[in-house]
């Protein structure tokens, strides 16, 4: 029971400090060209991004719109659903779905992504709060998938062959108590 409380607040604690923070980029960089941290490493910079991932197909807001809900709908299905069976998945859906609707919640509203973390180290694209989840959330999932995957299935492949050994012996017990 634990758990689903657990993925429940990683989702909304996601969402409410990306959206707190594009709110403070919206309200203190907007109006200056640039913050930098560290001088030609991390900036903060406001930008908007009318594209995917990284300002990829820029002005095609419905088809993102569209693509993020179904996914974002199936994965929150799949995580409340009682196949997730470890808690590093669980974690890694719920980064990935609160990165997706903090970003999905600027699409509606303005038509765009606000976008602030400047990387320059590496000349690489502008971000926000809810992309870095996402990320996270990915990473995560990769770990899983290298770590703990397998285990899961075998596990659920021994759970359901001690279910069909149950049912077998229960056929047998109906059928010697018949005769």
């Amino acid at each position: 029971m634990r758990l689903p409380f657990l993925y429940t607040a990683i989702i909304a604690a996601v969402i409410v400090l990306d959206q707190i923070t594009k709110s403070a980029a919206v309200r203190y960089l907007k109006p200056i060209p640039t913050k930098p941290l560290i001088e030609d490493v991390l900036h903060l910079t406001y930008v908007t991004n009318y594209g995917a991932a990284f300002g990829m197909l820029a002005n095609h807001r419905w088809i993102f719109l569209a693509i993020s809900t179904v996914s974002i709908v199936l994965m929150i299905a799949y995580l409340f659903s009682k196949q997730v069976t470890h808690p590093l998945l669980g974690v890694a859906l719920s980064c990935v779905i609160g990165g997706g609707i903090g970003n999905m919640i600027d699409r509606t509203i303005m038509g765009y992504v606000v976008d602030f973390v400047d990387f320059r180290l590496i000349n690489f694209a502008v971000f926000n709060v809810a992309d870095i989840f996402v990320c996270i959330g990915c990473a995560l999932l990769f770990l899983w998938l290298l770590c703990f995957a397998r285990l899961d299935d075998t596990k659920a492949a021994s759970a359901s062959d001690d279910d069909t050994a149950n049912l077998d012996e229960s056929a047998e017990d109906d059928h010697a108590s018949s005769r």
